[in-house]
């Protein structure tokens, strides 16, 4: 009989990132639709509402039937965090629980606050052998079905790894209906193939054809699925990226060992509902398994000497054993983040690829057929602050470690799982001398003020007052609006006792950073003195210029700066002449200290000629300064120069020639 393929799935093409399911699902559950999701009604009524949440992105209401609903609820059901439908052959719905309502296990999900505990509720819910085989006599898991073809690769060939390719024609395709010796004796016969193919594309797509003969569907989804399907299975905690493709985490590698001892069983499916409703058992249930975990992981850190001390915890139980392995499991986290951080100054051209990426709103660029980066459009938020915190540790020299410095989780493979909560800043770079805090934002619309200008100033303020040495705040969004450009500007913030603060905030837009970002490296200055320079420059004309001729200016200096470090040139600002900010302190030799309180323009093309404008608290709405900080335009006399600063001393106010007097060292702007 011929074969006859079929693709399992494990997650949904809709909702691609598991990541995005607990926030989705705490919404739901504080919602009047939990047990409330069928029906057109309903369906489209939830899908509003995770739209109204900020949950989804509904495009314009594209969406007009409601199936983001249902994506949502398959998840919902599938991982066994609601009851899902059961067939009246098999057993009343009563009996498992109220279709669509929350189940014990979903109540534990909710309550998972620390990204392991989240893995564990998937490796639960992978666990169970709910897919139906094709004979229908009995159900598998994938999951345990995956792990034990890696299991065997590693017993033939040293290492679990599966590539993607490997995976798209003989992973999701199989089942435990087959033999694991002829799956994996498959995946190594197309692995010498391949090796050989002096087009590996060619040969993908040629071996693609071939076993789509047998699917009956389209066979690009050999390869979209498996993206999918493999996110799905890292999530267990018990796979971690490799390539493109997987390899079993070595300190889960005795879990794994105990997952795929049971790929299928003949249990009634309403036997594993109730299993995936109530909590499935992991191996670490059991008080042997726990202990050798325990023991696996403390000879791999010793064999690491990675210090570690879990002599404060008691070990007499399968929780208490496995609340220690978890510390542990933290510590090896963090010290693998720590080497992940050393090497991302090497990795400068692809963290500037990631950016060029997301300001296009997302999308994929691929090096070569194994070597592809991608940013998930709906997912853009969270890789914008991963990618500045990824450029903030290649620049490196920071003090506080790469876990310190950033507000959003990382799985597994170091990518992010969500973007950071609010309440304190997205970036806390913490140098020798100062402190760097970025904030980060994907909106581009005239509501980035109002959700950015407020937290934003409030973070900073807050760093100001927490770090005993400078602090700088950077704005980074795709485009910066003009109202966040002017909240930025006055930086005014006031804390407790109504003592006022003025801010140091440069907004960049990500193409501005990326440029000097990359500059940095290419001409080896790369360092965080270096990125103080930008932002001090970028801050000298914010108080003589209004928020439009800030930006341009802010764009001028980068390229400037920009210039300098490809020439080589790191220091020659004394030529400039100086900027006076409005209402300035100045000492004048014969005079002593004074005060900026107005300037005279002269307009060569009007009949004004010379005119005087006040400047005491900023410069009048009916000018606009030009970033070279001497040229005005007026609304009705239009283009002039400024010729003198008006000074107000103790006893007389007097004019001083502009640029001379000031360009002389005569005038000391205090």
């Amino acid at each position: 009989m011929e074969e006859k393929i079929d693709i399992w799935l494990v997650g949904n093409t809709g909702l691609r990132n598991p990541n995005r399911i607990q926030e989705g699902f705490k919404v739901f559950a504080n919602s009047p639709y939990v047990g409330k999701l069928r029906g057109k009604e309903n369906e489209i009524g939830f899908m509003n509402f995770l739209n109204d949440q900020g949950i989804i992105q509904n495009e314009a209401g594209k969406d007009t039937s409601g199936s983001h609903a249902r994506k949502w609820r398959l998840m919902f059901s599938k991982n066994g965090f609601i009851y899902p439908q059961v067939k009246k052959k098999d057993v009343e719905q009563e009996e498992l629980g109220n279709l669509d309502d929350i189940t014990p296990f979903g109540r534990t999900f909710l309550k998972a606050d620390t990204y392991p505990a989240v893995q564990e509720c998937y490796l639960r819910a992978l666990s169970v052998e709910q897919f139906a085989t094709p004979d229908g006599n009995s159900y598998f898991s994938p999951l345990r079905w995956i792990l034990a073809i890696m299991l065997e690769l590693e017993k033939r060939t040293g290492s679990s790894e599966i590539t993607r390719i490997e995976f798209a024609l003989w992973g999701h395709t199989t089942n435990p209906s087959y033999s694991i010796e002829e799956v994996v004796n498959n995946i190594l016969d197309l692995r010498i193939r391949r090796k050989q193919a002096p087009s590996k594309r060619n040969f993908d797509k040629k071996e693609v054809a071939e076993r789509g003969k047998h699917y009956d569907k389209k066979a690009d989804n050999f390869l979209d699925y498996s993206d999918m399907n493999m996110r799905y299975l890292r999530i267990s905690g018990v796979l971690q990226r490799k390539g493109r493709g997987m390899v079993i985490v070595p300190a889960k590698h005795i879990l794994a060992e105990r997952l795929a001892k049971s790929t299928s069983n003949e249990e009634p499916i309403t036997v594993q509902y109730k299993r995936l409703c109530e909590g499935a058992e992991l191996p670490t249930d059991n008080l042997d398994t726990a202990k050798a975990l325990l023991n696996d992981l403390i000879k791999q850190m010793k064999s690491r000497q990675i210090l570690f001390d879990i002599n404060d915890l008691p070990l007499n139980t399968a929780t208490e054993i496995n609340i220690a392995r978890r510390r542990l499991e933290n510590v090896l986290f963090q010290t693998d983040e720590i080497q992940y951080a050393k090497e991302q100054c090497n990795q400068w051209q692809e963290i500037a690829d990631y950016m060029e990426l997301l300001i296009k709103g997302g999308g994929k660029r691929t090096y070569d057929d194994d070597n592809v980066i991608e940013v998930p459009k709906d997912e853009t938020p969270a890789y914008l602050e991963w990618i500045l915190w990824r450029a903030s540790l290649a620049i490196d020299h920071m003090v506080n470690k790469p876990y310190e410095v950033r507000g959003f989780k990382l799985d597994s493979d170091f990518l992010p799982v969500s973007a950071a909560g609010g309440g304190k800043g997205d970036l806390y770079c913490e140098f020798n001398d100062f402190t760097i805090l970025t904030e980060v934002t994907m909106s581009t619309s005239s509501r980035q003020e109002a959700m950015e200008g407020e937290p934003v100033r409030r973070h900073v303020s807050d760093a100001v007052l927490k770090y005993d040495k400078p602090v700088y705040g950077m704005f980074i969004a795709v485009k910066i609006d003009t109202n966040t450009a002017e909240t930025f500007r006055h930086g005014i913030w006031y804390v407790q006792g109504d003592l006022k603060q003025r801010l140091d905030i440069v907004p960049l837009t990500l193409a501005q950073y990326r440029e000097y970002f990359m500059a940095m490296f290419r001409t080896g200055h790369a360092n965080p003195e270096k990125l103080r320079e930008l932002i001090l420059l970028c801050e000298t004309r914010r108080d003589i210029l209004n928020a439009p001729g800030w930006k341009s200016y802010i764009c001028i200096a980068v390229n400037e700066e920009i210039k300098r470090m490809e020439k080589g040139i790191l220091a020659s600002k004394d030529k400039e002449l100086p900027i006076v900010p409005p209402g300035a302190k100045i000492n004048y030799p014969g005079y002593g200290e004074g005060q900026v309180i107005a300037i005279d323009v002269c307009f060569p093309e009007s009949k004004a000629k010379s005119k005087r404008f006040p400047y005491l608290n900023g410069i009048s709405d009916e000018l606009s300064l030009y970033a070279d900080g001497k040229t005005i335009l007026h609304e009705r006399f239009g283009e002039g120069t400024i010729r003198a600063y008006v000074v107000a001393f103790q006893n007389e106010i007097i004019s001083l020639s502009y640029p001379k007097v000031f360009s002389d060292g005569c005038v000391k702007i205090l």
